[in-house]
């Protein structure tokens, strides 16, 4: 157990760390929908293309299992629920 345990807590942070990339996309899509980052900037594209790049391949298979409720994504909640269930399973296997 003191060999796994090492990479359990590494797939924890791993997993904590996708959580906050993927607030930083919501936030960032909220502001370049609502037009207050500037679009046009080589560093405002550059940064929601590594958003993008990083979330959309977890995120797109869930949006086609996900009814279309408009302009409501409802994705990365569901990314959420299942970074806090590996979480807690994780932890669980710690102890």
């Amino acid at each position: 157990m003191a060999l796994v345990t090492p990479i359990i807590l590494v797939l924890d942070l791993v997993l904590d760390l996708y959580g906050w990339v993927l607030i930083a996309s919501i936030v960032f899509s909220w502001l370049y929908q609502f037009g207050v980052v500037n679009s046009r900037n080589r560093a405002v594209a550059a940064i929601g293309d590594a958003l993008y790049r990083m979330t959309e391949p977890v995120l797109a298979p869930i949006r086609r299992f996900l009814p279309n409720l408009g302009g409501l994504d409802l994705s990365p909640l569901v990314v959420f629920l299942g970074i806090f269930l590996v979480r807690q399973y994780l932890r669980m296997l710690i102890r």
